[in-house]
């Protein structure tokens, strides 16, 4: 029997509160859509067909089992979950603007996803990985960074694929150059990486995003880069192949939360099924192609891990 998974991720799983109306008093409504990076990517990866399994630390409490039940229904491995007796689940709060973009709020000081400890870290589930992947929002915390560099250092020395999302939320981090430290120990590591337009301006202070994600790829030698530009849809990078892909913007969007991570499971589902080695500038334009409508069908939805796109929709969408 293969006990082989095909990605295994580490971070925040929380509960994001989207508006979604106004009461008959004209209060804001809020839903609570479960979230959170990392499981984003693998729910995505899921509706591809692929075997996922995610590592990181929920609240004890009523939003943290709804959100382990969540993840268990969508066929991801929580074997690697842990809770925390202590410390409750960390909320977000997403403020969402006419065009959709969107800002946060965190409720995480500290949230339960910081205080994942070294010693929980499920080494099994890495071993059996093909691509580990891992952003920056697990190393904002001392005792979080601990049990993301452990995880990392297991991948790296089991010879498994890194695959990295910096991932940046402003909020989140006492100072943006620990943040700026944080992304460019992720660039050290990876084999992937995807990056968004402002994480390239913040990082490199470059206004061009493709010279910036050029910057980036030859300076830390990254195999393949993928620049989401938003609207202006997305860049790949790979070997001396530069594609850029347009989007497929969609009149029924109502906010983008989760658009990146949709991208990030598509990209690492290409990855999956063509190998790293092997990409052309055909392959990689499918890449991007199928991505970008991915993203764009999520950003029609409210929230993301619960209400990530078929395979039939991505299709139907990119005739």
């Amino acid at each position: 029997m293969n006990n082989e998974i095909d990605v295994v991720a580490l971070g925040e799983l929380l509960i994001d509160f989207t508006e979604n109306g106004i009461s008959e008093h004209g209060n804001p409504l809020l839903e609570a859509n479960p979230g959170g990076a990392p499981c984003n990517v693998l729910a995505m990866l899921q509706k591809y067909g692929k075997t996922t399994a995610f590592i990181g630390k929920v609240g004890d409490d009523n939003f943290g089992h709804m959100l382990a039940d969540t993840v268990h229904e969508l066929g991801i491995d929580i074997s690697g979950l842990k809770y925390d007796k202590s410390v409750h689940t960390t909320l977000a709060f997403v403020h969402t603007y006419a065009d959709g973009d969107r800002d946060f709020s965190f409720y995480r000081n500290p949230g339960a996803d910081v205080m994942l400890e070294e010693n929980e870290v499920d080494i099994s589930l890495i071993k059996k990985a093909k691509i580990f992947h891992f952003g920056t929002l697990s190393m904002t915390h001392e005792v979080v960074e601990k049990a993301t560099v452990k995880a990392l250092d297991t991948a790296k020395a089991e010879g498994k694929l890194i695959s990295f999302d910096p991932n940046l939320r402003p909020p989140l981090w006492s100072d943006l150059s620990i943040a700026k430290e944080k992304m460019e120990f992720g660039f050290r590591k990876c084999d992937i990486l995807k990056i968004s337009d402002n994480e390239i301006q913040f990082f490199t202070g470059e206004s061009d995003i493709l010279k910036g994600a050029q910057i980036i790829k030859e300076k830390y030698g990254i195999k393949l880069v993928c620049a989401t530009l938003g609207k202006e849809g997305s860049y790949a990078l790979y070997n001396d192949i530069v594609v850029k892909c347009d989007p497929f913007l969609n009149p029924n969007t109502i906010e983008t939360t989760g658009a990146g991570d949709t991208f990030m499971g598509s990209l690492l589902n290409s990855v999956l099924d063509t190998g790293i080695d092997n990409y052309t500038e055909s392959s990689l334009t499918e890449m991007l192609r199928t991505a970008n409508a991915a993203a764009s069908i999520i950003t029609t939805r409210r929230g993301a891990l619960k209400v990530m796109p078929t395979l039939a929709e991505i299709q139907t969408l990119m005739k």
